[in-house]
Formats: structure tokens, sequence, C-alpha cells
């Protein structure tokens, strides 16, 4: 069993947003899986579905850039916000993002392996965290492209150009008008930056997050004393809300606050003058997903005087 500490109580409060002894006893009844405790947490009703399972912690931009039919999105963590606004390491970012798009480059290994002048980009990496004295990490990137059509772009809190803490691309794949498909594609990405879908379709969301979404509100349905058959349409009507909110094409338009994403495609298709497709999209927000260390500083420097 997992010990019970402060900071692992704190850890569940955070992601949950329930109370510190809810989150205690909830941990002690999972024997401190975190994941475990949450699903809980969740069955008595005290956390949110929305809650993100990863802290956004680690510093750095995130950037984007598109060419014609080609976009690629791209993170460069650093340690600290102060070195993410250098002019060193963002000129870096620049540099890399540029090379990416220029050679269509479509993976994270590709692009290490990338000549930028008569270096791999790894290794100027390496190099400029040995010149800053700040560890830096080369941490995703993600290549996107139509056969036809645009690869629309928005990046959200934008420290310089196309760098930012949220970078989106939207592909939307249609032989209609250029100028209206770039319009509704940085709309789409304005929309996806900020509600966060975690699958463009309900085929494409990872079965195992079904199923322990549908075991959830089972659980919780269950308690009601209804019907077997209630209960099951309970759960389907349960689970159409959850869709609602994670699938991109079954989100409100956050543009309007009424039309379906599904529907926005469709009515677009008239001013486009052909069928639009929604290809795929890409969203990165700076640190999602790593936990950043957070040091107590008072114990810190209680440390340096016993020394």
């Amino acid at each position: 069993m997992t010990e019970i500490t402060a900071k692992l109580v704190q850890e569940l409060r955070e992601k949950s947003g329930a109370g510190m002894m809810d989150c205690k006893k909830a941990l002690v009844e999972t024997k401190g899986d975190v994941e475990a405790a949450m699903d809980f947490l969740r069955k008595k009703g005290l956390a949110s579905a929305a809650k993100k399972s990863g802290r956004a912690a680690s510093e750095g931009l995130v950037s984007v850039a598109t060419a014609g039919t080609f976009a690629v999105a791209i993170e460069l963590n650093a340690e600290t916000d102060f070195v993410a606004r250098n002019d060193q390491f963002q000129k870096l970012l620049n540099d890399v993002t540029d090379l990416a798009v220029k050679n269509k480059i479509q993976s994270l290994d590709a692009l290490k392996s990338a000549k930028l002048g008569d270096k791999t980009v790894e290794l100027t990496v390496t190099e400029l965290v040995a010149s800053i004295g700040e560890n830096m990490n080369l941490r995703r990137m993600q290549a996107l492209s139509v056969n036809s059509g645009v690869v629309a772009s928005y990046v959200h809190n934008q420290v310089i150009p196309g760098r930012g803490k949220i970078g989106v691309l939207v592909a939307l794949e249609s032989t209609g008008n250029a100028e209206k498909l770039a319009a509704l594609g940085r709309q789409l990405a304005m929309h996806i930056a900020a509600s966060r879908p975690e699958a463009l379709t309900t085929e494409a969301l990872d079965k195992d997050m079904v199923a322990r979404e549908r075991a959830i509100h089972a659980d919780k349905a269950s308690k009601s004393g209804k019907p077997a058959d209630i209960i099951e349409k309970m759960v389907d009507g349960s689970m159409r809300k959850y869709y609602e909110q994670v699938i991109l094409m079954e989100q409100t338009f956050i543009i309007d606050g009424a039309t379906k994403i599904s529907a926005v495609l469709q009515n677009a298709e008239k001013d486009a003058g052909a069928p639009v497709k929604l290809a795929g999209y890409v969203r990165f927000e700076l640190g999602e997903g790593v936990e950043k260390k957070v040091d107590d500083f008072a114990e810190e420097v209680a440390k340096m005087a016993a020394g």
C-alpha cells in the first residue's frame, strides 16, 4: 500500500477539486492509487470528469506553423518561464519550427536527427542547455496535412508570433474557397483551444476511457434503486452527455453557443462551395501531463541553515 502523505492528498485535491478529507478518505479506500481515488470521488459525486489526470506545470513555449497544406505543432520545454522568454530559447524554437515546416518533417525523432546548420537539432538543444545552464527538452512534435484544403492554426496566450501556451492546428479537407476555409479553420481552432476535446469522433475515443466512464455512471445509477432497464437508459443518457463534452464533432460551437460542430461543417459547405471534412486536429497545451517539482522553500532554507 502506498503511504498516504499530505503531498499525495494535495495532488488528488488539485486534480479532483474535492475537499481535503474526502480526498484522504478516497486514497485510504484505494490504497493510495490516485486514479482509482479519482474514480471513487466521482462515484460519490465529489469530482468532475472535466478535471485532467495530469497537471500542466512545465514552462517553455508551444509553436505552430503552416506552409500550404502542411503544418506542425512543437513543444519546447524549459525549467522556468524566465528562460522561455530568453531570446536564445525563442530563436531555437523558431529555427526548429521553420526547419520542420520547410522539410515537412513527420515525427519528433526525425526532427531531433535533422540538421540545423552543421549540427543535429538534438545536439543544438544540448549545447544551449550548457550555455544557459538550465535544462530544456524538445518534448513533442506533430505534423498535420491535407491533400487539398487548408490547415489552419491558432495560438492562445501568444508570447511571440506563432508561439505561446496553447497551439492548435485544424485540417480541413476541401476543394472549396480557401479564404472561407481558412476563416472557418481559425474559428474551429479557437474552439478547440477552449473546449479541449479528447477525440474527433466517438469511434476515435480511447476504448478503455469509454469503458471506465460507463462503469462510473453505471455505479452511480445502480444506487437509484430503479429497474435494470431504466438504469441502462440512465447510463446511456449520461454517456451522451459525456460525448457532448469530450468529442469534437459532438461539442457545441463556442463561437455561437448553439450549433454542434458537425452542423457547423455542414453549414460551411455552402459558403465554401464544396464539401468540407474536418480531417484532423492537434492541440498542444504547454506542460500538459507533466508534473512540475514543487519545492518547499521553508524546508529548503532550514536544510541550508542546518548545513
